[in-house]
């Protein structure tokens, strides 16, 4: 989520965007081989070609690698980062990303809310042309049924649920016919950016009967609740797997419409014809390419081939070496524009500190053993080798772009002895003579054997859990690679079924509120936190992050609270990632953001032929 509140933007905008971009003549901004951010610019404005080279497709429609399909496109139930990436297109929010200053800016709302003394209390007033496909106005009736959707006990988004808390009730302003009031429980860092992860979706298409209408946020949060059953009835139609799969219910206020979803292949948005905002500015409201067209390519050697043929036009997911190879090739060059962009993601190496004892056992509960497996994964290598020194290290999940990242905390580097040491010390030993460590537990023999879950869409992953894998070895550690599709990559880790488990996560400029990743209820309700982290302690530490607004005053907590998962070390982190972003010269009117997701596709433009 982004962050404008005015306690910690001006902090929070200090980052500075560091483009590492292809060698080619400095004549041009966008090819230079660094770029700093000038202008204090946290974006990379890219020069229209000036010539439409003869072999160019004059098609207006955009065609895009798609890495992963997402697991649905439900508005709420669903947690995969290519939906994020459609929902900018379909759907509408009240604030949506500001991508040029990294922050939020206005979005179905006109301007950005009135904000009481306490920061309590926001009220958004809305655009008055704002309207649904059937030419409905966007109601308050909308917003507060969006909201209460999502907020829902029986609503299956237990890694929303978090942000949602702290909503104490929304209501309509009595002298405005076009607002709401949004009353929080108490100040929070999110209270503004929670708004742009819950698109506002239709009150007539998904409860037509106003079933919602007679349900009150109080009484979602009341302890003792109960659904009546009407309430349960709608949301067994809500839950269900069709309203993220079938095309009628995947429809929202944004200007792209959702038109097929070829599984496997390709999910095609087309724009709408009369959109609502056509005159619009803002750039989530533009209508540059006719069809936004995202082809599913796993494979980097078909990728490699489609790209020379010039039968991709965008790619935000590329992997670092194919990028490095393509940008040696000159016919590559005068096609493209490519940069390797940094931003606000990180990958990590998840651990089981939780097993169920039977299908995992107990080989990380101690965290002795996690520290070792820390000294073990040679990141400073997987940092050389695969993204070829185009990324930096991390030991947080707070990004190193961030005033608030705690530099304090040392890197960890690669010591098979050390670890070796630490696993002994924890009673880790080859009894056996196997070359594979083991140690009886509550009368039982584990031995050191462990799978590592991985998407099989991101190529780079395989080679990371190779080299990794191998230095394991060395100590007496035998990992197996788990290659599996992305759905079931998520719904393993939330089920903690896994050993360790290599993934990345998003991020954008605001404050960090950690409940989701790092709180034991998380783990609890089978939320983000796959780990099982938590005590009062780290959750106590996230409390005070999350509803400290002053900058000066939660920076302690937040390094404190980075601090605690070093020492616990639940996560190994690998590196802050850079996004590699690379766009057709067919297409002008281009930047390259720090902010996620790197391309506006939608405000894309066909150049002119000359």
């Amino acid at each position: 989520m982004s962050s404008k509140l005015k306690s910690t933007t001006g902090l929070l905008l200090l980052c500075i965007a560091l483009f590492a971009c292809q060698s080619t003549p400095k004549k041009n901004p966008q090819n230079a081989v660094v770029y700093k951010g000038q202008d204090g610019k946290k974006y990379l404005a890219l020069a229209d070609a000036e010539v439409f080279d003869k072999s160019w497709s004059h098609s207006k429609t955009l065609f895009v690698q798609m890495a992963a399909e997402p697991d649905n496109m439900h508005p709420c139930n669903s947690n995969s980062e290519m939906r994020s990436i459609l929902n900018n297109f379909v759907h509408k929010y009240l604030l949506t990303l500001d991508l040029e200053q990294c922050g939020v800016m206005p979005d179905l709302a006109i301007a950005m809310p009135e904000e009481d003394a306490t920061h309590t209390q926001y009220v958004y007033t809305l655009r008055e042309n704002a309207k649904w496909d059937d030419g409905s106005p966007i109601t308050c009736d909308d917003i507060l049924f969006s909201y209460k959707a999502y907020c829902c006990p029986l609503t299956q988004n237990p890694h929303q649920k978090p942000y949602l808390n702290n909503i104490k009730r929304i209501e309509k302003v009595a002298d405005k016919s076009n607002a709401v009031r949004f009353v929080m429980e108490r100040a929070y860092v999110q209270n503004l950016e929670m708004t742009i992860d819950y698109p506002i979706i239709q009150e007539k298409l998904f409860d037509p009967t106003h079933i919602l209408r007679k349900e009150s946020f109080e009484g979602f949060k009341d302890k003792n609740f109960k659904a009546n059953p009407a309430l349960e009835k709608w949301a067994q139609f809500f839950n269900d797997p069709k309203t993220g799969h079938e095309l009628q219910w995947i429809s929202g206020a944004g200007p792209y419409k959702f038109v097929d979803w070829k599984a496997g292949e390709a999910i095609i948005l087309v724009k709408k014809a009369n959109y609502w905002a056509t005159n619009s500015a803002q750039i989530w409201d533009q209508q540059g390419p006719d069809t936004i067209y995202f082809k599913s390519v796993k494979d980097p050697n078909t990728l490699m081939l489609e790209l020379k043929n010039q039968q991709i036009d965008a790619s935000t997911f590329l992997s670092a070496k194919p990028l490095l190879s393509l940008q040696e090739d000159s016919a590559f060059n005068a096609n493209y524009n490519s940069c390797f962009v940094s931003n606000f993601n990180y990958s990590y190496i998840a651990i089981n500190c939780k097993p169920d004892g039977v299908k995992h056992g107990p080989l990380f509960t101690d965290k002795r053993v996690r520290r070792a497996l820390a000294y073990l994964t040679p990141v400073d290598d997987i940092i050389k080798v695969v993204y070829k020194n185009k990324c930096g290290r991390t030991v947080s999940m707070v990004s190193p772009l961030k005033a608030e990242y705690n530099k304090d905390l040392a890197l960890i580097p690669v010591d098979v002895e050390k670890a070796k040491a630490l696993l002994a010390e924890a009673g880790w030993k080859d009894s056996d003579g196997d070359g594979i460590l083991d140690k009886v537990i509550d009368g039982k023999k584990w031995s050191m054997r462990a799978d590592i879950n991985i998407m099989n869409a991101v190529p780079d992953w395989k080679d990371i859990a190779n080299m990794v894998a191998e230095v394991y070895r060395k100590a007496g550690i035998e990992l197996t690679i788990q290659l599996m599709d992305p759905g079931v990559f998520v719904q393993k880790n939330k089920e903690h079924d896994f050993d360790l488990s290599m993934g990345s996560w998003g991020g954008v400029s605001s404050a960090d509120d950690f409940t989701s990743i790092w709180s034991s209820d998380s783990w609890k309700t089978k939320g983000n936190n796959f780990t099982g982290f938590g005590n009062a302690q780290s959750d106590a530490l996230i409390d005070s992050c999350k509803y400290i607004v002053d900058f000066t005053r939660r920076v302690p907590y937040v390094k404190a609270f980075q601090a605690l998962v070093y020492e616990e070390q639940p996560y190994i982190f690998l590196n802050s990632s850079t996004r590699r972003l690379l766009l057709h010269k067919r297409w002008g009117n281009a930047k390259f953001f720090i902010q996620r997701p790197g391309i506006a596709l939608n405000s894309l433009q066909l150049i002119q032929a000359k």
